[in-house]
């Protein structure tokens, strides 16, 4: 049975060194849903990832997991319940993708680091669920970027946490490799009621996936909610400094945002 696991920023800053990136934010993460943050380039969405998941420090407010400040919670505690993929990470030298996605593995290993049946059927269907069963014995090192951003995801589902936070998963993948991954955190959330939380660039593909939108500018939260209610021209203008059209979807009946530059303007806009 999934538990509800409660995750919120409280009144959090976040920063590297003297600068400051993040700027008193709060912030409750939806249990059992698919939540998107979007921004700029710069506007701190990778920073707030990284502050949820227990990797940056704030230095002011606090993050916590299920009631408790998390940056006080024991490191495997943690692990066992929230799951990260950070961007671009870095795999160990030769080593081949079995290997690396069994790491998920260690957070429900005890002391001696026993392996398991289960752990054996989790990095099993963590591989099958990415469609890299065929890679398990290649060297990470050797495969192509949209390869190893699958084999990074199928190592943060082998962990099976409840709670799965992911900075840009859809990089260097190709459009149909994007989908797949997303219907993939889709059906984490529909039908194993995960908690998911992932920082986009792509912002049809935002609305399209997102039972919850966070639109951010300049480290701080613009506004919330559901892709219709938050996805409006205002909005886009505000926290892109770019002049749209929202329409409809065709396929998923979401908002979809159509950039208006000074060139390709055949149609008439009504101001």
């Amino acid at each position: 049975m999934t538990i509800d696991h409660q995750l919120l920023a409280a009144g959090i800053d976040l920063g590297y060194g003297e600068r400051k990136v993040v700027d008193d934010l709060s912030l409750t993460i939806p249990p059992g849903k698919l939540t998107v943050i979007v921004g700029a380039n710069a506007c701190g969405k990778s920073t707030v990832l990284r502050g949820l998941a227990r990797l940056l420090a704030p230095t002011r407010g606090a993050v916590y997991l299920d009631g408790k400040p998390i940056h006080q919670m024991a490191t495997r505690d943690v692990a066992t319940i929230l799951g990260v993929l950070p961007q671009s990470p870095i795999a160990p030298d030769a080593i081949v993708v079995a290997d690396l996605v069994g790491r998920g593995r260690y957070p429900h290993q005890g002391w001696f680091r026993r392996w398991t049946q289960e752990d054996d059927a989790a990095v099993a269907e963590a591989l099958r669920a990415t469609n890299t069963l065929d890679l398990a014995d290649r060297p990470v090192d050797e495969l192509s970027g949209g390869q190893r951003q699958r084999v990074w995801i199928a190592m943060a589902l082998a962990q099976q946490t409840e709670v799965l936070l992911l900075d840009e998963p859809t990089t260097f993948l190709d459009i149909n490799h994007q989908v797949e991954v997303l219907d993939l955190l889709t059906d984490l959330v529909r039908h194993s009621g995960r908690t998911v939380v992932v920082v986009l660039h792509d912002l049809n593909l935002a609305c399209r996936y997102a039972d919850h939108i966070v639109a951010m500018k300049e480290g701080k939260l613009v506004a919330e909610g559901r892709p219709a209610d938050v996805m409006t021209e205002s909005v886009v203008a505000n926290v892109f400094g770019m002049t749209s059209r929202v329409v409809i979807d065709p396929i998923s009946d979401t908002p979809m945002i159509v950039p208006i530059g000074r060139h390709h303007t055949g149609a008439t806009l009504i101001a």
